[in-house]
């Protein structure tokens, strides 16, 4: 990703975090070099009539990292910021991601660059089919299967679904994952990011004999997996002392009411107004002396600015590559145990993997057998990043790159080079 087309924050991180994983691998030099690009990206313009009778064209992207494992598996972003450089560094993740977890799948990304909340329905549905149609001859059932991600959620995966369905002249509930359960979608998938990431916290807790009934935790981002998290937390004991969104957080020493602020946030759009605890602002939020932070958010939120001045026991990313290279160079010197976003976040694709192959067999588990397997898939992959952090002495950020760049690699040498 070194040409100016790729460049931007998050993929230079990605680039340098596969770097440092790779020389500590001592990786084959041309595995390496090939898997520092995507196997292709995707420019498409977006036409879309707006309510007023206007066409805007919006600019979306679709990257695929590698397939080598399996079919891509990537979500779809819908934010102002997005770009070719953000959406490569996030399939690049997804790539390791997958392969750290034991997915048969490779990594992907895709997304459109507007501001979700500022379309009606109207607009958002005209520009999710149009974006869809665009991609449609990249994605498939076996080629890449797409999910929702920051901006996106049951709704926009409905809309894709039945514009490529539509196309194919029947039914693909396997196109995509993350869709309402009336048309394919599993149990447990919309809560599976939240939820995976506090069965993470359960198991390092468990390893740092921490007792989660006596803990707090500031949670940044109040989204999908922000609020699912917040609930799991207090639903075993962590008292939830601050959560933001957006536009700001809210924060009491003694305790946030989750259940009421989870109705208010189901009433609202937004946090602000929330008449429980005190107004903090994103920045202050990650600062607060607690047990557990998680990021929740954007990316790039924790850097060499302001890791220094983190006081929490646990660091647990929700958000994707919330935690710059500059700030991890930091955190290593504090008494902070990371799990890191590759791990952390990982419930979202491991339910997703659940649901196409439950679409694919027309065969559907309960939530129980959902939720099970998850844990079973988590709490096996913590483990083995664990192990390798501490055989190797390195962080658990590089143990968890390590495993699933390893894995990649291998793959890559036994299936070779066609050319």
């Amino acid at each position: 990703m070194a040409t100016i087309e790729w460049r931007s924050p998050a993929s230079e991180m990605a680039v340098r975090q596969f770097e440092v994983a790779a020389e500590r691998l001592n990786l084959d030099g041309n595995v390496a070099i090939r898997l520092k690009r995507p196997d292709r990206a995707m420019i498409v313009s977006v036409p879309t009539r707006m309510d007023d009778g206007r066409v805007q064209v919006f600019t979306g992207y679709r990257v695929q990292h590698n397939d080598v494992l399996g079919p891509f598996k990537g979500g779809i972003r819908y934010h102002p910021d997005v770009n070719l450089g953000e959406v490569s560094a996030l399939a690049m993740w997804m790539t390791w991601k997958c392969s750290l977890v034991g997915l048969p799948f490779g990594g992907a990304k895709g997304g459109v660059a507007c501001d979700p909340m500022r379309l009606s329905r109207n607009e958002l549905q005209g520009m999710t089919r149009r974006y869809t149609a665009e991609i449609l001859n990249f994605i498939g059932p076996d080629v890449d299967v797409p999910a929702p991600d920051m901006g996106t959620n049951e709704q926009v995966m409905a809309w894709v679904m039945d514009t490529y369905s539509q196309h194919k002249g029947h039914a693909v509930a396997e196109i995509v994952t993350g869709k309402p359960v009336e048309i394919g979608g599993t149990l447990g998938r919309k809560e599976a990011t939240g939820r995976g990431l506090v069965y993470s916290i359960m198991e390092a807790a468990k390893h740092l004999g921490v007792d989660l009934s006596r803990c707090t935790a500031a949670v940044q981002g109040f989204g999908n997996v922000g609020s699912v998290a917040t609930k799991e937390l207090a639903s075993v004991g962590v008292k939830v002392i601050a959560v933001s969104d957006r536009t700001g957080g809210f924060y009491d020493p003694k305790g946030l009411p989750v259940e009421r602020i989870l109705e208010y946030a189901a009433k609202n759009p937004e946090l602000s107004g929330c008449p429980f605890g005190a107004p903090i602002s994103n920045t202050d939020l990650l600062e607060l002396n607690c047990d557990i932070l998680v990021p929740a958010a954007l990316g790039m939120q924790i850097t060499g600015e302001n890791a220094g001045r983190l006081k929490c026991r646990i660091l647990a990313e929700g958000a994707n590559g919330p935690t710059t290279l500059e700030a991890d160079d930091i955190i290593k010197e504090q008494d902070i145990f990371v799990i890191p976003d590759i791990l952390a976040n990982a419930g979202g694709v491991i339910v997703s993997y659940f649901e196409w192959v439950q679409d694919l067999q027309n065969f559907f588990w309960t939530e129980e057998e959902v939720n099970k397997r998850l844990r079973e898939i988590l709490t096996r992959a913590f483990h083995e990043v664990l192990d390798i952090s501490e055989r190797d002495k390195v962080g658990m950020r590089l143990a968890a790159l390590m495993l699933g760049v390893s894995r990649v690699a291998r793959a890559m040498l036994w299936r070779g080079l066609y050319a």
